[in-house]
């Protein structure tokens, strides 16, 4: 990890962005997770928009993203916002590769029938409704509230805070000095102007459980982070790995964490490409 000088100038305050869109060939729709933003995924994008035109879209009531309307969202609510956003970009089906939330929303619009290949990255959603996993984990994410609160009325000093990034590193990552100090910031941003983090806790405690996922017919990949202090994959991942159909691939991806793109960008941008291009002459990448 490159060392700031105490000479250099300060680094630019992150700002929002409602979509990443460039590239050109296969359409990647790429999908972020809960109070994060499409930032995450800016190095994975760039890479693949060598080969594919990637679009990286912010979902409603994250920073960059649409408003939300009333108190509750859910994932059905922000799949229905997607599916509107790739109606509008001409794309009947795409690839899509999503992030915990993201992979969540990416497995309901494969259900609908929208993607040509599904790759999952740490997703939630992995938990029956009603059950104590689903509440356990909104109780997760409420615990944080306080914390987001307080780092609202600090702004900057919190964003930019060495300790407080360092706590969030350890939270998304294994390998947390290879996570950009500029990322950590701008993840922090995002945080700090999620106005969907209640609606959605409350929205997601609401909503229906996901029908049968082996019904899926769209080629799946499920990468599960090894250090994943978010939602560990022996509590979460057991429905995934027990309902997803026979042929998906089920992939451990050793030494990372929650939001694997931030320190492992090239692995995971070559593990959605080769499942891409594997559906392509129908085979399977093994």
């Amino acid at each position: 990890m490159t060392m700031t000088s105490r000479t250099a100038k300060p680094a630019a305050r992150p700002a929002p962005v409602a979509a990443l869109h460039l590239g050109s060939g296969d359409p990647v729709l790429l999908l972020h997770g809960f109070m994060l933003s499409p930032h995450c995924w800016e190095q994975v994008a760039r890479r693949m928009a060598a080969s594919c035109e990637v679009y990286a879209p912010a979902f409603a009531g994250h920073w960059g993203g649409p408003q939300v309307d009333g108190s509750s969202l859910d994932v059905y609510a922000l799949a229905d916002q997607i599916e509107r956003q790739l109606d509008e970009l001409g794309w009947r089906t795409c690839h899509i590769a999503g992030n915990s939330l993201g992979g969540w929303v990416g497995l309901e619009l494969a259900r609908r029938g929208r993607a040509r290949t599904l790759t999952t990255v740490a997703a939630a959603g992995g938990w029956a409704s009603p059950s104590l996993s689903q509440v356990r984990i909104g109780m997760k994410f409420a615990a944080m509230i306080p914390f987001v609160e307080i780092g609202k009325l600090l702004g900057g000093l919190a964003i930019n805070n060495p300790l407080v990034q360092q706590v969030v590193a350890f939270l998304l990552a294994k390998n947390t000095g290879a996570v950009a100090r500029r990322d950590l910031a701008t993840t922090i941003t995002a945080v700090l102007h999620c106005d969907a983090m209640l609606p959605l806790i409350l929205g997601s405690l609401r909503a229906p459980g996901m029908d049968d996922l082996g019904e899926l017919t769209a080629p799946v990949r499920m990468l599960l982070a090894e250090y994943d202090r978010i939602i560990p994959n022996r509590v979460y991942a057991t429905r995934y790995l027990r309902e997803l159909p026979a042929s998906a691939d089920r992939i451990l991806v050793h030494g990372v964490g929650h939001v694997p793109m931030l320190e492992a960008p090239d692995r995971i941008a070559t593990l959605i490409a080769e499942h891409i291009y594997a559906s392509r002459g129908h085979l399977r990448a093994v």
